[in-house]
Parts: C-alpha cells; sequence; structure tokens
C-alpha cells in the first residue's frame, strides 16, 4: 500500500510469519488501469526451490524433519510426490519478497560459491516471473550429501560433541 506520500521501505510488507504455505493470501505484483496480478506466496515458493534445485551441487532441499515427511509422502499412492517447496520459506509483500532456503549439499562443492549461484538462480527466476524485488535470499546449509548415501536420507548425520564452547 505504498503511495507517493508514503514513505517506502527496504522490508517487504508482511506476509504474517514465513511459512510460505499456499493458503496464505496473494500479494500484489502489478496494478494497471486495467486491472490488478496477485501471486501467492506458494508460487513464490515453488519458483524458489525448483531454481534453487537446478543449481549443481545442490543435492536436496530441507532439514531432516521436512525430509523425512517427503519421503512419507513419496509412500502415499495418490500423494503429490516430493514437494518443490520442500525447505523454502518466503516473505511477501506488495513488491518485495524475502526467501529462506534449506539445502544439503554434494560433497565436494564449494559451498560459498554455490550459495552464490543458488541465490543468483532464484533472485532470476523470481524477478523475472513474478516481477517482485527479491530484497534477500538467506541460505542455510543444513547437511552434507556423501557419495553413497543414497540409502535413507531422512535424518541427517549425527553431529560429533563439540570441543569447544
Amino acid at each position: 500500500m505504498t503511495t507517493a506520500d508514503s514513505p517506502s521501505t527496504s522490508t517487504p510488507t508482511p506476509a504474517g510469519p514465513r511459512t510460505g504455505g499456499g493458503a496464505s493470501p496473494s500479494r500484489l505484483a502489478d496494478d494497471s488501469g486495467q486491472g490488478k496480478t496477485t501471486i501467492a506466496s506458494g508460487v513464490v515458493q515453488k519458483i524458489s526451490g525448483i531454481a534453487a534445485r537446478e543449481v549443481s551441487g545442490v543435492h536436496s532441499m530441507g532439514g531432516g524433519v521436512s525430509r523425512a515427511f517427503g519421503a512419507i509422502r513419496e509412500r502415499i499412492p495418490g500423494g503429490t510426490g516430493t514437494s518443490q517447496a520442500a525447505g523454502v520459506q518466503v516473505e511477501v509483500g506488495e513488491k518485495q519478497a524475502a526467501i529462506d532456503l534449506d539445502i544439503i549439499v554434494e560433497y565436494g562443492a564449494g559451498i560459498v560459491e554455490l550459495a552464490r549461484a543458488v541465490r543468483r538462480n532464484v533472485i532470476g527466476a523470481v524477478e523475472q516471473m513474478t516481477g517482485l524485488e527479491v530484497i534477500e535470499v538467506n541460505i542455510a546449509v543444513n547437511d552434507i550429501h556423501m557419495p553413497g548415501d543414497d540409502g535413507d536420507d531422512s535424518e541427517p548425520a549425527p553431529a560429533p560433541s563439540s570441543r569447544v564452547e
């Protein structure tokens, strides 16, 4: 609801907590004299997930819990299979979006370079497809996929006990 008289901010108009669910209200992306175009936060969430997975070195998305639920969902007859939105949370405002990604990387991939490539790909896809300005893409690397770990990915490897406090 930015008008010529009100100052614009650098943060998106909140759509509530970053749940990214498709049930949240859609947001204004284009307002012309001929009508309005709205884009649901679930659309931005799905675009972000697909764009992140396109980058070589990203093994999968989500933390241990979301991956476990995804594995269960894949086994349900008539289910939708893996969700393109697993590991993706978004906050969509009227003209801006903020995105949080949880990723699992392939062993050997340079994490810093991979994060830059994922961020670039997600921003490009969301901005090109929706017209929304992406103000941030936060990436959390939750695990590393080792070659030969193609068995049960539902639980991440236990973290070794820390020697540092």
